[in-house]
């Protein structure tokens, strides 16, 4: 399975998230430019968080129409996988490949510590090797991660399964306590309703590995090789 990491100016998240493909994952990988016009022969995509473009006009405004933009909307609307994560999340939404838009933090501060989530959705490409309601630990760092909808979309969001992580306690509870940025419904992960494009706040390829004090972040990427072999028959090429 070939995984492709987009970078844009401003990005910080990219080389992790080749990291823990290449060295975690042990598949291949390779990066593919915001100028392009395509994006290759891969499987799946990651736009990782940092602050594309500066993050000029708001969070993820310029990079969702970028050059590599279009390729990326092809690219879902074919069934190909495309996980955002922060920042990447933030595109998705620019970019309308996922419903909602951010705001800042409710507390107008910068967050940035390990965070609870329970799992909402684990019959997703991302999330089958979870179970549902589980609960991991992965950090996040954002001063834009307030997510919004309206109340219909909201239901609808609930009604298809697009949910796909919320924060919560160690126990599982979804308060206001456990939300770190005030998003609708303690939202911090949601999907389209084909289930191929997650957009995500949390950073998973930052509790990959043991030595970064955590492997639940690992559990997202594998889920993501399961599906693909599944999907072709068991084959790893």
């Amino acid at each position: 399975m070939k995984f492709g990491v987009i970078v844009y100016p401003g990005s910080s998240g990219d080389a992790d998230c080749y990291h823990v493909v290449e060295n975690v994952l042990k598949e291949p990988v390779e990066y593919i430019w915001h100028g392009n016009n395509s994006i290759g022969e891969v499987d799946c995509i990651i736009i990782p968080g940092g602050f594309s473009y500066g993050d000029y006009l708001r969070a993820g405004a310029i990079a969702g129409i970028s050059p590599i933009n279009q390729g990326i909307i092809e690219f879902a609307k074919k069934g190909g996988l495309v996980i955002g994560i922060c920042n990447g999340f933030q595109v998705l939404l620019e970019a309308g490949l996922l419903p909602g838009a951010m705001l800042r933090n409710a507390s107008l501060k910068f967050r940035c510590h390990n965070n609870n989530l329970r799992v909402e959705n684990s019959n997703t490409p991302f999330t089958n090797l979870l179970k549902q309601d589980q609960i991991i630990d992965l950090s996040i760092a954002h001063g834009e991660g307030n997510y919004y909808c309206d109340q219909e979309t909201y239901k609808e969001l609930e009604a298809n399964n697009q949910i796909v992580f919320r924060y919560s306690d160690l126990d599982g509870n979804v308060l206001d306590e456990s939300n770190p940025n005030g998003s609708i419904g303690n939202i911090a992960g949601i999907c389209n309703k084909d289930k191929n494009v997650l957009g995500m706040m949390p950073h998973p390829e930052r509790s990959a590995e043991e030595i970064l004090g955590g492997t639940d972040g690992a559990l997202i990427f594998k889920s993501i090789v399961k599906w693909w072999q599944e999907k072709r028959g068991g084959s790893n090429g």
